[in-house]
């Protein structure tokens, strides 16, 4: 992996820019530019840091041909409040690799058995890419009320389901006045699952 493509793939998970990447790592906006465009590819070990707090893990291994594993938080369990992202949710660091740091932001980790039919078990950690909308179909982290939950989320006849992957589970349905008044909120799409054992 280039400078380059670790740039862009921030940018575009961010939306940051190159002014503002400029200014969180003390170089000129033409400077962040070349990183974006690959024009430009040596760095000083002093930004390299910077950049590395920005992305948020260390790039310097990745520029020079090394380990391509990195690591992404854990940030709390599925199961929660509106406290989610909270500090005292965070769990620690999970290994990753490049494509993982490319496609999600951050892991959960589940509590429960609803998505057992689809390989998502109790203590199995998700990767999420953060979003608010998702595709009918897609599986998605869900803020319903006070209570986060991993689930398919699937629209339909005007309603929207979220349906476990598990038949001793049932199906809930939320009207569009449900949806506004509760709230149920999209935070996020399921990428992939990791479950030990």
């Amino acid at each position: 992996m280039e400078l380059k493509e670790i740039i862009n793939n921030f940018k575009n998970k961010t939306g940051m820019s190159d002014a503002e990447i400029a200014r969180r790592t003390g170089v000129s906006r033409s400077t962040a530019s070349r990183w974006s465009n690959g024009t430009f590819r040596k760095v000083s070990p002093d930004v390299i840091e910077k950049l590395s707090a920005l992305v948020g893990y260390n790039i310097e291994p990745i520029l020079k041909g090394m380990n391509t594993d990195v690591k992404l938080p854990v940030l709390g369990y599925v199961k929660g409040g509106y406290d989610l992202f909270a500090e005292e949710n965070y769990l620690g660091e999970e290994d990753a690799s490049l494509e993982d740091v490319r496609q999600g932001d951050y892991y959960l980790k589940v509590s429960g058995n609803s998505m057992e039919g689809i390989g998502i078990m109790d203590g199995s950690l998700v990767l999420v890419h953060q979003c608010s909308a998702l595709n009918s179909g897609e599986i998605g982290v869900v803020l319903i009320g006070d209570e986060v939950t991993v689930k398919r989320v699937i629209t339909k006849n005007n309603m929207l389901v979220l349906e476990a992957a598990n038949p001793s589970v049932a199906s809930r349905y939320f009207s569009p006045k449900e949806v506004r008044s509760l709230p149920v909120r999209i935070l996020g799409k399921v990428i992939s699952c990791k479950t030990y054992y």
